[in-house]
């Protein structure tokens, strides 16, 4: 090692013992505190970032952080108020409902909750969460219109049409219209009756949780909807805002009160609050594409549920004496079906412990990400999450046009039948299509066969729901795919139900795997200190998401993925 790269992590070492000290220090809250939290971004759901993200400011907080000082607000009786500001958040619907049912639990616990808005563009999000405090005042600035709903999708087939690139593809399932964003121009029928049903779903639940959240009607709802307000008196008017004021004004109006950051207050330790748990579960996470192998929770900020590595935290967390129980959180799209199957092997190995799984859904668990949870105790589900997309697809890009537009020459030798599945460069034959479609068939038939096993279904009444559609979390209740609505906190109740405990018994979540040595996080952060500087492409919401997807996801293998540019916003 270099002079300078040795410098540069004794630099490192040191601001992270400082950054150590500052975080653990005890920390006083005085009796009637206002605590305040800003809400920003996107909150991921994955483990909570190590020490050394958060030093140099790599990443946004986890979701797990946050949910945990609400607990400890939820808990701590010195605290009066807590004020949320909050600012444009990139979230799906199950994170936006786990964080509005926190906040509303909030004035559950004898806590008067604030919520106040500044935002300044397009989405549902932060107005949502909002909705779960008691007074919700918005920013003289505030412009976020309340217009309801709206899904965009987008097919690819087109552009790959003039670059030359032909798509084939065999999918089984009527609704797994994932390969219609790659090969198709426009949405098939059996794929806009999934959608319709989707965003009508969706929509009865946004609809609820705002009429809920204000002390309106839906019809009220919808008719602020039709008026479309975009912030000050018309949400007053409308009931959708209580007040508008700016910061500096919400702020006196605390002016006896001690004023707590959120920073600060996370320096706040459970020992602090009584908190004596009974049980101790563990808190796996699965979030991201179901890719093969070992791999970090995070990849270049976009986290991924390497086989390897989840299988192994499960089993760990199995063999621990101390665990009682596993909550398995996911938030994922799918991915491989050969590592989607090696995590649900890791679910089997952990069960005939005698240790229940706990599977919790986040925005999406679908096609690969519900495979993985088909074989958990329970399938706990937000009502708003993607999940089901019970099917099978592959595509094969044939780039022969392509590379005769580009002037390159190709030449092929193959040795057996059917090696031109081998190939890239022309289709195939319809003999060895039919080599692909049993082989997809097969994949299918394994899917099938799973999930009839974890939910005590018929292979045949598996296959009438599944053809690869999407639900939401409220209609697969309906169909018995999850066995109840809720959050994380009702997946550890759950868990509690199964180990004989109290819903109201404390128990203390560890995360797993266990946070890695001090060094070894040194050494990976310096090691990426220059990829860490790489931006990503200026591309639209749906695409971007589009092509971190297909940048990690095989090609030519059967891959369990739902619709991928699939956004209701």
């Amino acid at each position: 090692m270099s002079r300078a790269r040795g410098w540069i992590l004794g630099v490192l070492l040191v601001a992270a013992l400082a950054v150590y000290w500052f975080e653990t220090r005890p920390m006083g809250v005085e009796p009637g505190s206002v605590v305040v939290i800003q809400l920003q971004g996107s909150y991921a759901d994955a483990p909570a970032n190590p020490l050394l993200a958060r030093l140099t400011g790599g990443g946004e907080g986890s979701l797990t952080s946050l949910l945990g000082e609400l607990a400890k607000l939820e808990r701590d009786e010195r605290v009066d108020t807590v004020v949320f500001r909050i600012r444009s958040l990139a979230l799906g619907w199950g994170r936006v409902e786990e964080i509005r049912d926190a906040i509303r639990r909030l004035a559950e616990a004898g806590r008067k909750t604030v919520a106040y808005l500044e935002v300044e563009g397009f989405g549902n999000g932060s107005y949502v969460v909002a909705t779960g405090a008691q007074r919700v005042v918005a920013a003289p600035g505030h412009r976020n219109p309340f217009v309801g709903l709206a899904g965009e999708y987008l097919f690819l087939g087109g552009l790959f049409e003039k670059l030359g690139v032909e798509i084939e593809y065999e999918r089984i399932g009527r609704y797994k219209s994932a390969v219609e964003s790659y090969a198709a121009k426009e949405m098939s029928g059996p794929a806009r009756e999934m959608q319709e049903a989707l965003v009508d779903s969706i929509q009865e639940r946004f609809l609820a949780i705002v009429a809920e959240g204000r002390g309106l009607e839906t019809s009220a709802v919808e008719e602020a909807i039709n008026q479309a307000p975009t912030g000050g008196q018309p949400m007053i008017q409308l009931g959708l805002i209580d007040e508008v004021q700016n910061w500096t004004e919400l702020m006196d109006g605390f002016e006896d009160q001690p004023i707590v950051k959120a920073s600060d207050y996370a320096q706040v330790g459970f020992d602090a609050l009584d908190f004596e748990p009974e049980a101790t579960f563990a808190l796996v996470h699965g979030s991201g594409p179901v890719l093969i192998g070992k791999g970090q929770y995070a990849s270049g900020g976009s986290p991924v549920m390497a086989s390897d590595t989840v299988a192994e935290a499960l089993r760990e967390a199995a063999e621990d004496p101390e665990v009682k129980a596993i909550i398995f959180r996911i938030n994922s799209p799918g991915g491989s079906a050969l590592a989607s199957d090696i995590v649900w092997q890791a679910v089997q190995d952990v069960r005939k412990t005698g240790k229940p799984v706990i599977a919790s859904m986040s925005d999406v668990a679908a096609s690969g990400g519900y495979y993985v949870a088909a074989g958990a105790d329970k399938i706990v589900s937000h009502h708003t999450t993607y999940t089901g997309s019970i099917g099978v697809f592959v595509l094969r890009p044939v780039i022969g046009g392509l590379l005769e537009k580009l002037g390159v020459g190709v030449e092929t030798i193959t040795r057996g039948p059917h090696a031109d599945l081998l190939l890239g460069s022309k289709p195939l034959s319809e003999e060895t299509r039919a080599v692909l479609r049993d082989d997809v068939e097969g994949v299918y038939e394994l899917f099938l066969e799973r999930v009839a096993e974890g939910r005590g279904l018929e292979r045949d009444a598996v296959d009438a729901i599944a053809q690869g559609r999407v639900w939401t979390g409220a209609q697969a209740l309906e169909i018995g795919l999850v066995d109840s609505l809720g959050g994380l906190r009702d997946a550890v109740i759950e868990g509690k139900r199964l180990v004989g405990l109290e819903d109201d018994a404390p128990v203390v979540l560890v995360q797993y795997p266990r946070p890695r040595p001090l060094a070894e996080e040194l050494m990976e952060l310096f090691g990426g200190i220059q990829s860490a500087v790489t931006p990503e492409l200026p591309l639209p919401g749906t695409l971007a998401s589009l092509v971190r997807l297909v940048r990690v996801l095989p090609v030519g293998a059967p891959l369990l993925v739902p619709p991928g540019l699939m956004e209701v916003h």
